[in-house]
């Protein structure tokens, strides 16, 4: 059986809490770090099972789950929370680390190799939410503002069904799309009446700085890191998959396709189930290839 210890690291700023599955240090291989973005080290419970030979390190991202930041804000800046996964693979004193990278995870793991080349071996980043990248930003960007205006109107089930509408747009948003109305609630089987909340780190505009980060491309091209670009397979046209294709384009390298979506890796985590084992071999193959 795996060991689990949880530690935590004292940061500017902030207090980091992270999951250290395995020995440290490691036999042969490098620690295999997960993160996500707004998601935490809980998400990746069943995917970390499924490399039991290796050293996996899960965190939760600062001011998210139990990462707890000093100045009480929600907003997420992926480049200082690049430096927090500095500081913590310093901490931990076993890099380069190989780095599988989510959604807002993978921004973060982006502006980590940008500025800290040296901390990482090999990095999958899979469906960074990139909008500046994509052919058709400013639609993208006004269909996230129409995103957060519902959710500030109408709370968690009008937000969220406006999400789900926006995610499961297929190409380039139109003004067909533009001129949609936002969409019922109950269509989706999530509430109608507004619940009140209004600090959800995906819909309130607290993730703002992650999906109009504009990636460093030549920082990354020039990184000793192998990156691979990474999407599901069910993602092709939808704005995560676009928006890995166009990075992946931008610098150069082909995109490699993982089975399922953009949860493809979770094993009923947050009541999502994906294909964990399909992605788990895929994730190892890419991992262990040359």
């Amino acid at each position: 059986m795996t060991t689990t210890t949880t530690r935590t690291l004292r940061v500017p700023g902030a207090t980091i809490t992270y999951d250290v599955h395995g020995p440290v240090p490691t036999a042969g291989r490098p620690l295999l770090l997960m993160i996500g973005q707004p998601m935490v080290a809980a998400g990746f419970a069943t995917l970390a099972a499924h490399f039991p030979e290796r050293t996996v390190v899960t965190y939760d991202p600062r001011g998210l789950g139990r990462s707890v930041r000093d100045d009480g804000r929600t907003d997420n800046d992926p480049e200082l929370q690049a430096e927090d996964l500095h500081a913590l693979i310093a901490a931990l004193g076993a890099g380069p680390v190989e780095l599988f990278a989510s959604s807002g995870g993978a921004v973060t793991a982006l502006a980590l190799v940008a500025a800290h080349p040296e901390d990482v071996r090999t990095l999958v980043a899979h469906e960074p939410p990139l909008l500046a990248v994509l052919p058709d930003t400013q639609r993208a960007l006004a269909a996230e503002r129409a995103v957060q205006r519902t959710y500030h109107a109408g709370g968690s089930g009008p937000g969220w069904a406006h999400f789900l509408a926006m995610t499961m747009w297929q190409g380039e948003f139109t003004d067909e799309y533009a001129a949609r109305p936002a969409p019922d609630p109950a269509s989706f089987g999530l509430p109608v009446d507004d619940d009140g909340s209004r600090d959800d780190p995906m819909l309130s505009g607290a993730s703002n700085a992650v999906t109009r980060y504009e990636p460093d491309l030549d920082a990354l091209r020039s990184a000793p890191a192998r990156i691979v670009i990474a999407a599901g397979i069910e993602s092709t046209d939808l704005i995560t998959g676009r928006t890995s294709a166009a990075l992946a384009e931008a610098l150069g390298r082909p995109l490699t396709i993982f089975p399922s979506n953009h949860g493809g890796f979770l094993g009923g985590e947050y009541g999502q189930t994906g294909e964990p084992e399909a992605f788990a071999a895929k994730l190892h193959e890419v991992l262990d290839a040359p």
